[in-house]
């Protein structure tokens, strides 16, 4: 079996996290996500500070976004963290409802790795989510040194 990234989430709709969670466990990749409700408490975590101040000073093998986020949304975080040297390197997937072109043109031009429209449809939600899981936490080479893998 492949060794693991960590994958996060930054979702603050529980529904969406719910369905991400179980599409993930259905390839027994749940076990290694991390899920923060906001804008900001994604960039705490990437930083190591506030509440995650005490962990393990790695990156994610990748992280969904959504754009739509309470106090720092999810443009902003994507821009922060492609712009800092220490975390570009993650793969994002912005992972949103936002149909919207400006919001695809500004991701893209942010850096963003993959853009997907959230599905209404239950399976088709579980399915995407399934791909991108075991696509870019479990297939994806990352570039050397920019995600220790777990042993």
């Amino acid at each position: 079996m492949n060794e693991l990234g960590r994958i996060l989430i930054v979702e603050d709709d529980p529904n969406d996290v719910e369905l991400t969670l179980t599409a993930l466990g259905e390839f027994n990749l749940a076990n290694e996500v991390v899920v923060t409700r906001d804008g900001q408490q994604a960039l705490d975590y990437l930083y190591c500070q506030g509440e995650f101040h005490a962990r393990p000073n790695e990156n994610p093998a990748v992280m969904l976004l959504d754009l739509k986020l309470p106090k720092i949304d999810g443009l902003e975080v994507l821009q922060q963290v492609k712009a800092d040297e220490r975390l570009k390197m993650i793969p994002v997937v912005v992972l949103t409802s936002s149909h919207e072109e400006k919001d695809k043109i500004r991701s893209y031009n942010f850096g963003v790795n993959a853009y997907v429209v959230k599905p209404v449809d239950f399976h088709e939600f579980v399915n995407a989510v399934k791909e991108l899981g075991v696509f870019w936490a479990v297939i994806n080479e990352p570039p050397p040194g920019s995600v220790r893998k777990r042993t």
